[in-house]
């Protein structure tokens, strides 16, 4: 067994303690290759904000296991050697949907855990989420669950209809599963169509589509039954219309690709939501840039010369949500 404390992660107790009390929320940022690494750990830095790295299921199938716990490792040297003498870096599980998932990334150096029985009946998501607590307690691991179900597809998870978190559960979920976090649903959802156009009304001067309001009445009255305790929600990129229009004016198709307005991110941030996810903006950020590589550039083989604009801009998008959105920059 591979403990993170060895690998010199942290879990999110006291992260999320500091952002409860101080109005301001933890990127969690999905990586799968090298080049999100390193930009999320650039930002990370310049910004002087604790990170969450985390990591789906398919991400770990696609990386390797063995390969991320060296990889966290090298994040939290690579922060130190970019000057960052006390790195608060997480490495999570995100989406969890077993026990035996959950203890294996436990055994193998993640700080943090998800484990996401949202779409079972709710004393079974009660029953499996409390054991993956007891576990990962055990072993000073955080544990993040989620009541209420987001719409959209994200790797393996997908659900076509969203169901808006029940406040009245909330308070009994948290105690009887004894979970650190919790993700809840009040209309963020999944990748990079977060709503239909029949849900989104339109910019009459450019066309582009509006999405609906999150449900700030449902959070509201989630902090009034649980106050103080660490919110999470999920499917959170805003999906930078910028970024959309480079990929379709060098060959992508994303036609009506929408996300969550950024003002209603930093109004969440600012309330019991302490951890904001955010993974179809990093995506977006990294093929715009490798789509205008390859259109201005076809003769360009290396994988370096386009991955570095990449991982640029990556960074920059990741830079803008920590300071401009999530309120984490000069927290260390």
């Amino acid at each position: 067994m591979t403990s993170y404390k060895e690998l010199g992660l942290v879990n999110t107790r006291e992260m999320f303690a500091k952002a409860v009390a101080g109005g301001y929320a933890i990127p969690a940022f999905n990586f799968n290759t090298l080049e999100q690494m390193q930009a999320i750990v650039q930002a990370a830095v310049e910004t002087k904000s604790p990170v969450i790295m985390q990591v789906s299921k398919g991400a770990r199938n696609y990386a390797n296991g063995t390969i991320l716990r060296y990889m966290a490792q090298g994040a939290v040297e690579y922060a130190k050697e970019l000057g960052c003498a006390n790195p608060q870096i997480v490495l999570h599980l995100d989406h969890g949907d077993s026990f035996e998932l959950c203890k294996d990334c436990i055994d193998n150096g993640f700080s943090s855990v998800m484990i996401d029985g949202s779409s079972l009946p709710y004393e079974e998501n009660i029953e499996l989420t409390k054991k993956v607590v007891e576990y990962a307690h055990a072993h000073d691991v955080t544990v993040e669950a989620e009541l209420g179900v987001l719409a959209g597809v994200e790797d393996e998870v997908a659900s076509e209809v969203s169901h808006y978190t029940k406040p009245e559960e909330v308070e009994d979920f948290s105690k009887r599963t004894g979970c650190d976090s919790l993700a809840i649903s009040i209309g963020t959802s999944h990748g990079a169509y977060k709503f239909t156009p029949e849900q989104c009304t339109r910019d009459p001067k450019t066309g582009k589509l509006v999405p609906p309001p999150l449900a700030f009445d449902i959070l509201h009255e989630i902090e009034k039954r649980i106050p103080g305790f660490p919110i999470v929600l999920h499917g959170s990129s805003s999906v930078p219309q910028d970024e959309v229009d480079t990929i379709n004016a060098h060959g992508g198709k994303l036609p009506d690709a929408v996300g969550i307005p950024e003002e209603q991110l930093r109004e969440a941030s600012r309330s019991a939501v302490c951890k904001i996810n955010i993974d179809s903006d990093s995506r977006l950020a990294m093929t715009a840039a490798i789509r205008k590589h390859f259109d201005e550039k076809p003769g360009d083989f290396d994988p370096r010369q386009y991955l570095k604009p990449a991982r640029e801009n990556m960074k920059k998008m990741y830079m803008h949500k920590i300071v401009d959105v999530l309120g984490s920059n000069d927290k260390l």
